[in-house]
């Protein structure tokens, strides 16, 4: 469903995702003010990114490689590229139905679009809940479980001191609310991003002779051209199946949680927040992921072997010991500060999108209250249990919510297209305006308060 969906929308969009990738760059760099009370664009960017780039780029890359060898990587990179069309669409559709929140930013995703365009407040309902099951526990378990693996095994400290300090430190920010955590991921994910890709480039610079070798593993393991893999790390149908499966949670296009951050933002053009998430799987996966994959398939046969290197024995351990092993034992710290933000960033991201479905449940003040103990809770119970539990709860998880989400996608894209033909006839992308009556169908459900027709200032008579 996943690679129909990046096909049916690359097509349909006459590949938004390639011939739009300047107008993203243009979008993203012009949108970091924000006048209003709501939140910008840039800030809702970081909210999904901080999601995006987490675990799923350390660990669970290094899981996807011991699972479905090198050429998993190579379908992580094919999912990410189609994905890109998919994250616009349902990005755009949270913007066109999202509705104003009494804090002065707005709630959207799925669960709104569901309703409002399909009209079907049931079925929106299912997919509120099971999201928060599964970012708001499932994930952040995930999330936790990285964190304690990384501390214990590269500084010997127990499960049980972490478990407390990541309930201290989880409930001091999540309990601030929306704007609190806007503002710390606004500075966070950009930066870990960027500190992780340079340490990777640092790594291929000094190992620049064996990348070609890396390089020709990723193709020839993604087609079973490597004997040596078959029947061991299973050929290419291992491959194939773990590639999509840890680039989904890496990336999330289609799944369903980005939009709920898309939805918050303030911005002119529903399509705007399209161009941006799509750049945000463009990050995720082509940029992150690939520097994951990189550093450990350049660290050896003594770090990585294909078929030999086991799930149990991959995570995020594996991906510092790589590092450590192409760059000496200095970087472990750095590594563990760099796991350690990339992992809290996506609780504190997860958490918002949650918060969004419990609003939309009706749960009010008390309703988040609720979730925020979950999450908590999660984060605890993560942080004890072992790795292969929590991993397979967030895969079945993912599962419901993504085949929810993307039968909603099917039924409405077409909303989502119109609403790029109205952009691609702007002059100028960054100051494109919006209205309801620009399109040739319009979308049932959206509110004339957000995107209709604007006052017209009365103009005052002169004496």
């Amino acid at each position: 469903m996943l690679a129909l969906a990046g096909i049916l929308f690359t097509v349909w969009s006459r590949g938004v995702q390639f011939r739009s990738f300047g107008k993203m760059l243009r979008v993203i760099l012009g949108s970091r003010s924000n006048a209003g009370e709501g939140i910008s664009s840039f800030q809702a960017f970081c909210i999904s990114l901080a999601s995006r780039v987490g675990t799923g780029n350390i660990a669970g890359v290094a899981i996807a490689l011991a699972l479905g060898g090198p050429g998993a990587i190579f379908w992580m990179w094919v999912m990410a590229l189609i994905g890109m069309a998919t994250a616009f669409t349902e990005a755009t559709l949270a913007q066109l139905y999202k509705q104003p929140h009494h804090d002065g930013t707005f709630r959207g995703g799925p669960a709104y679009y569901i309703q409002r365009g399909l009209g079907s407040r049931g079925f929106g309902a299912l997919f509120a809940c099971l999201l928060i099951f599964t970012f708001g526990l499932s994930f952040n378990m995930v999330q936790a479980n990285t964190i304690a693996s990384v501390l214990e095994s590269g500084h010997g400290i127990s499960p049980t001191v972490t478990a407390v300090g990541l309930a201290i430190l989880t409930g001091v920010i999540i309990f601030g609310g929306l704007k609190s955590i806007a503002r710390v991921t606004e500075i966070v994910a950009p930066v870990m991003a960027l500190v992780y890709f340079l340490l990777a480039v640092f790594v291929v610079l000094t190992s620049l002779p064996a990348v070609p070798g890396v390089i020709s593993d990723i193709f020839r393991g993604a087609f079973g051209l490597d004997q040596a893999l078959a029947g061991v790390a299973g050929g290419m149908a291992a491959a194939l199946m773990n590639g999509v499966q840890r680039g989904m949670f890496s990336n999330e296009a289609g799944m369903g949680s980005a939009p709920n951050a898309a939805a918050t933002a303030t911005v002119s053009h529903p399509a705007h927040q399209g161009l941006i998430q799509a750049a945000g799987v463009f990050v995720d996966t082509i940029i992150v992921c690939t520097a994951t994959a990189t550093m450990i398939l350049l660290a050896g046969p003594e770090i990585y072997t294909p078929g030999v290197t086991t799930r149990e024995q991959a995570g995020a351990a594996l991906t510092q010991n790589a590092l450590a092993s192409e760059l000496g034992t200095w970087v472990v710290p750095v590594m563990t500060v760099l796991v350690f933000v990339f992992a809290f960033s996506s609780v504190l991201g997860n958490t918002t999108y949650a918060e969004i479905n419990v609003d939309y449940l009706g749960g009010g003040r008390i309703g988040d209250i609720v979730l925020r103990t979950g999450v908590v809770i999660a984060v605890v119970v993560g942080a004890l249990v072992s790795l292969s539990t929590v991993w397979s709860l967030a895969d079945v998880a993912m599962t419901l919510m993504a085949v929810v989400n993307l039968i909603a996608l099917f039924l409405l894209g077409k909303y989502a297209m119109a609403t790029l033909r109205d952009l691609d006839r702007a002059p100028n992308v960054s100051d494109a305006e919006f209205d309801l009556d620009h399109l040739s169908q319009r979308p049932r459900g959206v509110l004339d308060e957000v995107w209709g027709p604007k006052p017209t200032p009365e103009r005052t008579p002169q004496p």
